[in-house]
This record gives structure tokens, C-alpha cells and sequence, in this order.
């Protein structure tokens, strides 16, 4: 499977090498991300042009479906090719209303493991991101407890490597000073930089960086920026988005999610767009406006 013909080449991830343009499966979900997708020809499709394409990061998590989504993967890919690597999320469930109510206690965490394991079709889960706060973004609070548990579960041999998202720079501190990690999920683009700091040190330190919601959270006047910029190059504002961060920093990783197999290649082929250095002057000012 290889990843070269991608944008944004290869990052290692601790012993794992993937494709910096990942594919995120969290669309592949029923409406509200809830039960089996309308059209599941169309969802393992979608699976199947995502290994065709070289594609070797999957994002995806338990709460997906439930479980429909995992179970979905599995269904379209197993047996994996070597090269390819699921890195899911726990620390979260659904109810009945679509919320997404913590789930962080011990055995919370330990049945949401076995889950992702049995869903999957795997013996050890490649890379496990804790996940904290709540659906409005990081919340301040220590980690440690829920995170002593995955590192109890890495050590039984059931995780490969570990990670935290929507978190905070102090909780990502505190889970390095506990165990180390392979990266960081949190929401960030052009208009949403609090993280812009956090990027930095974590690519010195050689941990990715995994932003989601690439066009979530722009003003309209923002949203009017960047749709004159991707105007003037003859691209789409999502090609420009994810061009921008693919040259942010070398440890960013996408994931840019779709339920259509067309939308896939079009964001493959967008986040190739290169962006010159006048460019990528004029897309900073938008986090500004």
C-alpha cells in the first residue's frame, strides 16, 4: 500500500509509519453518527478506494454507531495489509439522544478496549486516543486516573501506542509525564488556532499533531476569506483548508471524513493544492479577522 503518491508523504507514529492524509470514518455512521449507514454498499465502497488510494491512517472510535462503524471497517478490509493502521478513540459514549456522555471510569475504558478488539478483528489495537472534555472542547481537570488505566491495558499488550484528544496542553503534559504519546487529536484550522503553540512544541518533541473539523467554527467573514482564496487558485475552500495544514507543520496529520467515494479523491487530489508563500501570508490573517 503505498503512500508516497499522497499529499503530505509519511509520519511515523512511535513504530508505525502512516500517510499524513488519513482517512476519518466517523461519516460512515447513520445520521447523528447513530446506527447502520443509509447506503452500506456506499460505505465499504468508500473503505475499499480509501486502502486502493495508499491511504494507511484510519481514524475511527467505538462510539461510532455504536460500534457500527468499526464493524463496518472490518467487514470491508480485514484481513489489513500490513502497511495499514486503525487508530481509534475511547472515553466517550453514546445514549439514546445522540449525546456523547463521558464513559473515562475503569471499566468503562476496559470494555470500550475489548469492543474496539472485537469489532475490529484485531488482538491489539495500533494507537488508543483517550478522549476528554465534552462536546463544547477541552475541559480543564487531570487525566490521570482514566489514562493509568489504557497504560495498564498497553501494558497487557492490547494497545500499541497511546494518545489524548480534546485536551488541553496542561493534560497533554500531564499524560507525557505518565506514559509517552504518539499524538494529539484536537479541533483546529485556519479560523480556530488556539493550538498554534502546542503544534510547535509537540513537532519538536516528534508527536503528530491530528486537527479535526478542518472547516468548523469560521465566521462569515472568515468563511468569505477563504472562499476568495480558493476562488482565485481555482480550488474548493475544503482544498485550500487542507492544503493549508498539510504545510502548517510536518507533524499535522488529516483526516478528512466522507461517506462518498467522489468527495474522497477530491479531497486526496485538493490537499495537493500548493500554496505559495504570498498564500499561506494571506490565509494567517484569517485566524485573525
Amino acid at each position: 500500500m503505498p503512500s508516497r503518491s499522497l499529499p503530505g508523504g509519511t509520519w511515523t507514529l512511535g513504530d508505525l509509519s502512516v500517510s499524513r492524509f488519513g482517512y476519518g470514518a466517523m461519516q460512515l455512521a447513520g445520521p447523528g453518527v447513530m446506527g447502520p449507514p443509509a447506503d452500506r454498499d456506499a460505505a465499504l465502497a468508500v473503505l475499499r478506494e480509501v486502502r486502493d488510494l495508499g491511504i494507511t491512517h484510519i481514524d475511527t472510535a467505538g462510539a461510532y454507531g455504536p460500534r457500527f462503524t468499526n464493524q463496518l471497517i472490518r467487514e470491508a478490509l480485514h484481513p489489513y495489509p500490513e502497511a495499514l493502521h486503525m487508530v481509534t478513540k475511547v472515553g466517550a459514549d453514546r445514549d439514546q439522544q445522540g449525546g456523547w456522555p463521558p464513559a473515562r471510569k475503569p471499566e468503562d475504558l476496559r470494555r470500550a478496549i475489548h469492543e474496539n478488539l472485537e469489532d475490529l478483528g484485531v488482538d491489539v489495537l495500533d494507537l488508543v486516543n483517550l478522549r476528554l472534555g465534552d462536546a463544547q472542547g477541552p475541559q480543564p481537570g487531570s487525566l490521570a486516573a482514566p489514562f493509568e488505566t489504557l497504560v495498564e491495558l498497553q501494558q497487557q499488550g492490547l494497545i500499541r501506542h497511546l494518545g489524548v484528544s480534546n485536551a488541553t496542553a496542561e493534560q497533554v503534559a500531564e499524560a507525557r509525564a505518565i506514559a509517552p504519546i504518539v499524538c494529539v487529536q484536537n479541533m483546529y484550522n485556519l479560523a480556530y488556532r488556539q493550538d498554534d503553540k502546542l503544534i510547535d512544541e509537540l513537532a519538536e518533541q516528534g508527536i503528530a499533531y491530528v486537527p479535526f473539523f478542518p472547516l468548523g467554527g469560521f465566521s462569515p467573514l472568515q468563511s468569505s476569506a477563504l472562499s476568495s482564496m480558493a476562488d482565485r487558485l481555482n480550488a474548493t475552500p475544503m482544498s485550500v483548508a487542507l492544503a493549508w495544514l498539510l504545510q502548517r507543520s510536518p507533524n499535522i496529520l488529516l483526516i478528512p471524513g466522507t461517506s462518498s467515494t467522489a468527495h474522497l479523491r477530491e479531497n486526496v487530489t485538493g490537499a495537493g493544492l500548493r500554496l505559495s508563500p504570498e498564500d499561506l501570508a494571506e490565509l494567517d490573517k484569517i485566524g485573525r479577522q
